[in-house]
């Protein structure tokens, strides 16, 4: 979810009765086709950046609104899945291990910092970008070096206009939040997303940007997308060979309405030529979800549709297929849920401000586990002999957080080919994000924390012959030293594992932690290993 500064949740009486009795949503009846209000083509980035940015001012003190989309989820049986470690990871080489961007990179741009920094960010040919809340920067893939930034977000929507480029207005809600950043691998380029809104959240919008090249720091075609008083929380992103995939949770005023999917003219937004969206609004009844991104170079099945993936109850998964078709909009669909079995589980403090519970040493305060819905990615990849899904989601592992992963496969008729959730008796491991190498090698990085351990980040693997199940690690990217304090209890919101498009081995990870005691004193962490077993072009 979204972080502003103080106000940034606040929703006046007045605009939260224009978003109920003036915003209808379409609940189930047919495609909603939005057409995108303002498009055009940027200079290049790294142009705009130069001397884009001063210092506003501002307060880091925050107040921060958890947004769940569900019930709490419950199981009164005891995880028939979780594990250890099954053992020491080996075969895996580390190549790259840096600090990404922090919270002091948004004081010395803003004044102020925001939290959490929803860390993620993807490989490209050379390079790799990481965007966090509220800025963005780009590294040489080979040096870590830093080729741009890190710069604020609405640096690339300079010259665009509207909330795109402005935000509410104010130096204060001029970038949205929420990014995400996916490299399209199929066509050599960069997608770019945050959403915007005003300060009464009457008006919100969707802001797409995809590169005309492989260099990130180069020209973007813009693309915004008006929401109305529909506020489009926790926007996710997906590749997919006919449309760029996106879900959001939708909230018109305070209340959840449900999630909804919507997919992007791909084919349009690569030409720079206008491009539609075409959403489907599911009931609140119906979770957070994900959309299926592609890695690899095998494509899905030719018309295969994108997959979607939310939890559904303590023992099953929802499962969507969206079919697009931009020339009759009305041939689209998105059928579901489908439900599929998984080992029971129980939900572990989804909601920052009353139930936070995953621990920090003294005097740190207690954080958020997220887990009332899946984690980012849902990673899609097609072997040939068969199609596998992986995803995460936060759940509880004993009397502590653990990470329960499935891989999925058959998605003409799913089902779970193996699954386990990683725990500790004295450690939580939460807010994970996993992926497969071309090989079927899989990875999950994710938090660590306990009463007597900093807040760090680690990695569990396992190679494609492991046994069903079976994770093995941890391989440790940064230890922390510090812990958080006063920060209204946020974590994450998501992190992002990636696999880099040149050798189809390479997993990069990205995620925070606390390297000094602080109030809004996140650190970040850019980290790639892959397993010896995979040999690529480098």
């Amino acid at each position: 979810m979204t972080q502003s500064i103080a106000s940034r949740y606040f929703r006046p009486l007045v605009a939260f009765l224009f978003a109920v009795v003036c915003v209808p949503l379409a609940l189930g009846n047919g495609p909603d086709v939005i057409k995108a209000s303002h498009k055009d083509v940027s200079p290049p980035l790294a142009q705009m950046a130069i001397g884009s940015s001063a210092k506003s001012g501002g307060s880091d003190t925050q107040n921060i609104t958890a947004r769940p989309t569900g019930a709490l989820i419950s199981n009164p049986h005891s995880d028939p899945v979780a594990a250890p470690f099954a053992g020491p990871l080996s075969g895996v080489s580390l190549i790259s291990n840096f600090d990404g961007q922090s919270a002091q990179d948004n004081r010395n741009l803003f004044g102020f910092a925001f939290v959490p920094p929803d860390t993620n960010g993807a490989a490209g040919a050379t390079q790799f970008v990481q965007m966090v809340n509220v800025t963005i920067a780009v590294y040489d893939k080979s040096s870590g070096a830093l080729q741009l930034g890190p710069a604020a977000i609405h640096t690339l929507w300079q010259g665009f206009g509207g909330l795109c480029e402005f935000g509410g207005g104010t130096p204060t809600f001029a970038d949205g939040g929420d990014p995400v950043v996916l490299y399209d691998h199929l066509a050599g380029r960069w997608i770019v997303t945050q959403l915007q809104f005003n300060t009464t959240f009457t008006q919100n919008a969707q802001c797409i940007a995809v590169s005309t090249t492989s260099d990130a720091t180069g020209s973007y075609n813009r693309y915004e997308y008006d929401f109305g008083a529909n506020f489009p929380d926790y926007p996710k992103f997906s590749v997919w060979p006919d449309a760029y995939y996106n879900t959001i949770n939708v909230f018109p005023g305070n209340k959840f309405a449900g999630p909804q999917a919507c997919a992007f003219d791909r084919n349009a937004m690569l030409a720079g030529e206008p491009a539609s969206a075409i959403c489907f609004q599911q009931p609140s009844t119906i979770s957070s979800l994900l959309p299926a991104d592609l890695d690899g170079r095998t494509l899905p099945p030719a018309g295969s549709p994108n997959y979607l993936v939310g939890l559904a109850d303590s023992t099953h998964l929802n499962f969507f297929r969206f079919h697009v078709d931009f020339s009759n909009p009305e041939n689209s669909s998105m059928t579901g849920p489908t439900l599929i079995p998984v080992a029971p589980y129980t939900e572990i403090c989804a909601r920052a401000t009353t139930v936070s519970c995953i621990p920090e040493p003294n005097p740190g305060e207690k954080v958020d586990g997220l887990s009332d819905r899946v984690m980012f990615r849902l990673a899609y990849r097609n072997f040939g002999d068969h199609e596998s899904l992986v995803v995460n989601h936060t759940i509880l592992g004993g009397s502590l957080a653990g990470v329960r992963w499935y891989e999925l496969r058959n998605p003409a008729a799913p089902f779970v080919y193996q699954q386990s959730t990683l725990v500790d008796p004295d450690v939580n491991y939460w807010l994970g994000s996993v992926a497969m190498d071309k090989i079927g090698n899989l990875a999950l990085g994710f938090s660590v924390s306990s009463h007597n351990v900093f807040p760090s980040v680690y990695v569990a693997a396992r190679a494609a012959g492991d046994p069903a199940g079976a994770l093995f690690g941890p391989l440790v990217l940064v230890n922390g030293s510090g812990v958080q304090l006063n920060s209204f209890r946020r974590w994450g919101d998501y992190s992002s594992m990636s696999v880099d498009p040149v050798d189809d081995c390479t997993f990069w990870y990205t995620q925070e932690y606390y390297a000094n005691t602080g109030i809004v004193n996140w650190a970040t962490r850019i980290s790639a290993f892959k397993f010896n077993s995979c040999k690529g072009r480098n």
